[in-house]
C-alpha cells in the first residue's frame, strides 16, 4: 500500500468509526485533497514503502470499538499536529484539517482517556507517598478489574435475542 492508500484507510476508518461515513462525493473530496498532500509530502518517493506503516498496525491491536476510539483519536491528533506545520493557506490542507478537527470533536472524551494513559505510563511510583497512596488504592482497583471482568462475562454468556 502507498503512503496515500494508507492516509485515506486511516481517514476512511475513523470517519466510519465516528459516524461520519457521508458520501461518496465527499470520501472523493477527501481523495483528492490527500492526493495534493501526497504531492506537497513526495509521498510517491520510494522509501515510503520501507519499513512498516505508521498507524495502521497500531489500530489493528486494539479490537474493541471503544478501544479503537481510543487509538484513533490520538491518530487523529497526531494528523492535525502534522498538518499545522505545513501551509496552511492551501484549501486541501485547510480541509482535511477542518475534516479531522470534526472528527477530533466527536472525540475528545477518548482523547482524554488517552491522555490518562499516557499519565499513568509515566507516574513515578519512586516515593513513599505515592506508593502509600498506590498501596490503600490496591483493593479498590482490583474490584473494579473483577467487575470489569464478571460484566464482560455475563455479557458473552447471556442469550441472543431474536431481532425479528
Amino acid at each position: 500500500m502507498t503512503c496515500q492508500t494508507y492516509c485515506l484507510f486511516v481517514l476512511s476508518v475513523i470517519m466510519i468509526y465516528f459516524g461520519c461515513s457521508g458520501s461518496a462525493l465527499f470520501l472523493g473530496q477527501l481523495q483528492n485533497d490527500i492526493d495534493k498532500l501526497k504531492a506537497d509530502f513526495n509521498a510517491s518517493n520510494s522509501d515510503v514503502a520501507d519499513g512498516n506503516p505508521v498507524f495502521i498496525e497500531k489500530v489493528k491491536n486494539w479490537t474493541e470499538r471503544n478501544e479503537k476510539r481510543i487509538i484513533l483519536s490520538q491518530i487523529v491528533t497526531l494528523y492535525l499536529e502534522m498538518l499545522k506545520k505545513t501551509d496552511m493557506s492551501k484549501p486541501h490542507i485547510k480541509n482535511l484539517s477542518e475534516q479531522l478537527n470534526t472528527l477530533r470533536n466527536t472525540l475528545s472524551n477518548d482523547y482524554k482517556k488517552f491522555r490518562d494513559l499516557v499519565e499513568l505510563s509515566n507516574l513515578q511510583l519512586t516515593g513513599l507517598k505515592i506508593q502509600r497512596k498506590a498501596v490503600s488504592e490496591l483493593f479498590s482497583v482490583l474490584q473494579k478489574l473483577v467487575e470489569t471482568s464478571t460484566s464482560k462475562r455475563k455479557r458473552s454468556q447471556s442469550p441472543k435475542r431474536c431481532r425479528c
